[in-house]
């Protein structure tokens, strides 16, 4: 692997709960290159410090990737971990129901929570407001052969929820 190669990698943050800490947080990683992927901010969970918890997935070289964790330091960020996530796989699911009633955050959490898979993008459509039910297209990236998994943990928790998954072609399917 040369230096001028993007890799994507996964940084975990915790951030104190006021105004401006993510944008803080944000600034290294654009100030040095960065290419946002995703940032899951669960600002409805706390860490056992009282911080939230913060996933940032990004696309940078590798030098990139080593200057924009000691800027994130200097620049008082808490790094709680900050490594490479070799995304190779993307798949993209849609789901219909209930899906602000029945906790949206809770379920992308789920979906991450399986390991290896990161929730890329979300777009979500509620006509009839957050009482009505809605439609949200979830792009999912996964390790290599970790695809799989992810559809299958889509499922269970579109079970739980009773939500509808409109499912991707998958190849070799019928």
């Amino acid at each position: 692997m040369s230096g001028t190669d993007t890799n994507s990698y996964t940084v975990r943050l915790e951030l104190v709960d006021e105004p401006g800490e993510l944008l803080r947080a944000l600034e290294p990683i654009a100030d040095n290159g960065g290419n946002l992927l995703s940032i899951f901010h669960e600002r409805g969970n706390l860490t056992p410090r009282g911080h939230i918890p913060v996933e940032v997935d990004l696309e940078a070289t590798e030098a990139r990737f080593d200057v924009i964790v000691d800027a994130l330091r200097e620049a008082g960020v808490n790094v709680i971990q900050a490594g490479a996530e070799r995304y190779s796989e993307e798949l993209t699911v849609v789901l219909v129901g209930h899906l602000v009633e029945t906790d949206l955050s809770d379920t992308l959490r789920r979906f991450t929570g399986c390991g290896g898979v990161s929730v890329a993008d979300v777009s979500l459509s509620a006509p009839a407001g957050t009482e009505g039910p809605s439609s949200a297209r979830l792009r999912l990236v996964a390790t290599e052969g970790r695809s799989a998994d992810a559809l299958e943990t889509v499922r269970t928790v579109a079970e739980e929820k009773d939500l509808r998954v409109v499912e991707p072609l998958m190849e070799g399917s019928a």
